[in-house]
């Protein structure tokens, strides 16, 4: 039996369940591999859902790391303030938190999920779970989409299946296989806003948070620099700065370098005056029971090996060159950074569907008629904060806005 419909859309994640809610006047078919919606929707923002940034359209442009300009017409026609009205217009109450990240007021992602599936059962989207596509065909304008359950057919048809981060939750890339299959170039997707894993055994430093740290990452060709929190982890580093650079490195040769300046405040001429101080009140300590003033604990040991300072040497036979060693060394401790974290682990995927055969104003495909694509099977991310979610409502909302408009 073939079930047939105007739309089909292919995911029930942010952008399938934004776009189903968007379309006016046509009968829609969801069909989705889980047996709930929003299953990566529910993870997102540590089980609080960071819906959007409420922030401008320019502001928002800034933090793309990946083709933003794509995605000029898309932000400007739906807003993160349209967003937000939209939402509580649905009857979900929002707040905005530090960084202009917004936040369902009852901090459930579940909150966010049941509001959207609710707003397309009362317009009469029908849902299909627990069925994965498993063929896409287009003969003569229809498409034919074959799950391991049934068949639908559409005129129209909308990829809405994500990218390859926490497969668990049914983002496997299929997406990807489809597009390519229908013509279409992929972009190699890679982890983005992941953790690093580094060369050296750091492992005695896993669960050390460091906060107002400046963090750089030098790849083969480019520098990248961050400010802000970074976390130590079993096999690498991980944290809001890490994950930045990661999005903007994503796509850089491996290995690189990392260095983090753990006294970025000052100077490496007030470092020293400031290291000359702490020595004077410890003058007959050793190394590494006189530096707990200045650095956590667990990072002397590490810090004097770098240096190459004996750990038990005594602070009063230090020379001015030993000292200039470890102030550099504090500075500019170094990273050599193996390999980024896997998509088991990334926050989002940098790569997917080329841009260039996606009509930015539509979101539908140059390549073949009445396809259209929406949120993370694209190629565009950005950084932390609310601005990937952000993605897929404006480009399903663009994908909808065609679509009603008939074009």
């Amino acid at each position: 039996m073939i079930t047939k419909t105007d739309v089909i859309i292919i995911g029930a994640g942010a952008a399938g369940l934004a776009a189903a809610g968007f379309i006016k006047n046509k009968s829609v078919a969801v069909i989705e591999r889980n047996e709930k919606p929003g299953k990566k929707l529910y993870i997102t923002g540590k089980g609080r859902c960071n819906i959007t940034n409420y922030c401008s359209p320019e502001e928002f442009l800034n933090n793309v790391v990946t083709n933003p300009k794509f995605l000029f017409s898309c932000i400007y026609g739906f807003t993160p303030a349209d967003t937000v009205e939209r939402l509580n217009s649905y009857g979900l109450p929002t707040k905005v938190e530090r960084g202009n990240r917004v936040f369902p007021v009852s901090d459930k992602s579940s909150d966010v999920i049941k509001i959207l599936y609710i707003h397309c059962q009362k317009k009469g989207v029908q849902f299909y779970f627990n069925e994965r596509v498993v063929s896409i065909s287009n003969l003569s304008g229809i498409f034919t989409v074959k799950s391991e359950k049934n068949s639908y057919e559409s005129e129209i048809l909308i990829l809405a299946t994500g990218g390859k981060t926490y497969p668990s939750t049914g983002s496997t890339g299929d997406g990807y296989v489809f597009s390519t299959k229908l013509g279409h170039k992929l972009i190699e997707p890679k982890p983005s806003l992941v953790n690093m894993l580094t060369k050296q055994n750091v492992s005695s430093l896993a669960g050390l948070t460091l906060k107002n740290v400046s963090v750089k990452l030098k790849t083969d060709s480019t520098t990248f620099t961050e400010f802000g929190e970074l976390l130590f982890t079993h096999d690498g580093v991980s944290g809001p700065t890490v994950l930045r650079l990661s999005a903007y490195a994503s796509r850089a040769k491996l290995p690189a370098q990392l260095f983090i300046d753990f006294k970025p405040a000052l100077n490496e001429e007030t470092l020293d005056k400031r290291i000359l101080k702490d020595f004077a009140e410890n003058s007959n300590k050793q190394l590494k029971n006189a530096l707990d003033k200045l650095l956590p604990k667990a990072l002397i040991l590490p810090v004097l090996l770098q240096s190459g300072l004996q750990e038990d040497k005594k602070v009063n036979v230090l020379s001015k060159s030993e000292r200039a060693k470890l102030v550099k060394t504090i500075k500019e401790f170094c990273l050599n950074i193996v390999s980024f974290g896997g998509f088991e682990s990334a926050v989002i995927t940098s790569g997917g569907i080329d841009t260039k055969q996606i009509n930015p104003n539509t979101m539908q495909s140059k390549i073949v008629k009445n396809l259209y694509l929406a949120g993370e099977i694209i190629d565009v991310d950005a950084l932390t904060g609310g601005f990937n979610l952000q993605i897929a409502f404006s480009t399903a909302y663009a994908a909808a806005a065609s679509i009603n408009q008939g074009d």
